[in-house]
């Protein structure tokens, strides 16, 4: 007779989201942060800012500047999922190897073949090929540069293709498929931005001059990263489901069991019909956590960890995140979403609740967004990905 499996409840899954990811006590750092969540969401570089606000006490936007642009402790790289990341420097190898490189193959072939159906050369891998060093020997002349510097100082990039047809056909500038390709590679990273720390005007750097120590840097083997980078995930987010960790990633089926394999993860119950997955070391309960409240931003690393995420959404998908699957601003208690915030047009911070939380949690959400109007200090963030409920509260079509 099979031994039964151990069994991880919802109230045991949000206690370890409250700790692990810093919501209920605070962080000391941006890196620190970053390293418990294997990076922050960078899409919107807003993101960076506000997910750190929400963790760490007495945080001014210039720490996380310092963290990304002076101490570059962290970096901001295109990894899982073709996601933005600010990532800490010394999980850059493991990233690279687990994930980034096999978006870069597959951007490169992608260019190619739009390149050689486009008519621009019958050669596309070559074409890239060429591309990308001379992109990358610009760098190297210019320093720190915008993609629209990048194109006048290279004639490749100042291409054009035409990607689909008839009413969808669209015009890509290649400047903007190279810089995908070479940030994926690892081969650039963008630097500080054009523009306030909330826009999004990146400038790309070399990655050895931005970080020159990820030039000597020892890189592992696909697969030893592969199991590397799930034993993070889990430590931050188990139990996760099998597709959690395969969503997550954007990793093949064979490629998360393999990794899943290498690192003899345990199987748990989380409910009557599913099952989890954590680490062999990672069976104890967590202690109950004092009653918390945290205001986090689209995009954050803790709202889109899990691709099945009813356990702490409710039914509120449909309302804060987009048919995308990307997520707004939201308010969290005790480990579940209650609700989401948006901005008026000057500035302030306002709610809605989705849930009846009660007076007290709705005066702490109250207190963090008053805390959260005057960090901002009159700026009004703009999500790449609105969502109806942001929508609604910003006053936005």
């Amino acid at each position: 007779m099979a031994a039964r499996k151990l069994h991880i409840d919802e109230a045991e899954r949000r206690r370890r989201l409250a700790v692990r990811h810093h919501l209920t006590t605070p962080s000391a750092s941006v890196l620190e942060v970053a390293q418990s969540l294997i990076g922050l969401h960078s899409t919107d570089p807003a993101t960076v800012y506000l997910s750190a606000w929400a963790r760490v006490a007495g945080l001014s936007q210039a720490d996380v500047h310092d963290a990304l642009y002076d101490a570059r402790s962290i970096v901001k790289h295109m990894a899982m999922r073709r996601t933005v990341w600010a990532l800490p420097v010394d999980l850059l190898p493991t990233v690279q190897a687990a994930a980034s490189d096999t978006i870069a193959a597959t951007e490169r072939r992608r260019l190619a073949r739009d390149l050689e159906r486009a008519g621009i050369t019958e050669e596309g891998a070559d074409w890239v090929r060429k591309a990308e060093r001379a992109a990358v020997r610009a760098l190297a002349r210019l320093g720190p540069s915008f993609g629209r510097d990048l194109s006048k100082e290279v004639p490749m990039l100042r291409t054009k293709i035409t990607v689909g047809s008839g009413r969808n056909a669209q015009e890509i500038g290649v400047v903007t498929r190279i810089s995908t390709i070479l940030s994926a590679s690892g081969q650039v990273t963008r630097a500080q931005a054009g523009g306030d720390w909330h826009q999004r005007q990146p400038r790309w750097a070399r990655m050895v001059d931005w970080v020159p120590e990820t030039a000597g840097a020892t890189r592992p083997s696909a697969v030893a990263a592969r199991a590397d980078l799930a034993r993070h995930y889990l430590r931050a987010c188990g139990p996760a489901r099998f597709d959690d960790l395969k969503w997550w990633t954007g990793w093949t089926v064979g490629f998360t069991r393999a990794a899943l394999t290498d690192i003899a993860a345990v199987e748990v119950e989380i409910s009557e019909d599913a099952t989890g997955l954590v680490l062999p070391d990672d069976l104890d309960q967590t202690p109950a956590a004092d009653p918390w409240v945290s205001l986090l931003p689209s995009l954050d690393p803790t709202t889109m960890a899990w691709k099945e995420r009813d356990w702490y959404l409710g039914p509120h998908r449909a309302r804060l995140f987009d048919t995308n699957g990307n997520a707004g601003p939201t308010i969290w208690a005790d480990g579940r979403v209650v609700g989401g915030w948006g901005q008026r047009p000057d500035g302030e911070v306002v709610l809605k609740f989705l849930d009846d939380v009660g007076a007290e949690v709705s005066a702490d959400a109250e207190r963090h967004a008053t805390a959260l109007t005057s960090w901002l200090g009159g700026v009004r963030v703009r999500p790449s990905f609105p969502t109806p409920l942001q929508r609604e509260l910003s006053g936005t079509p």
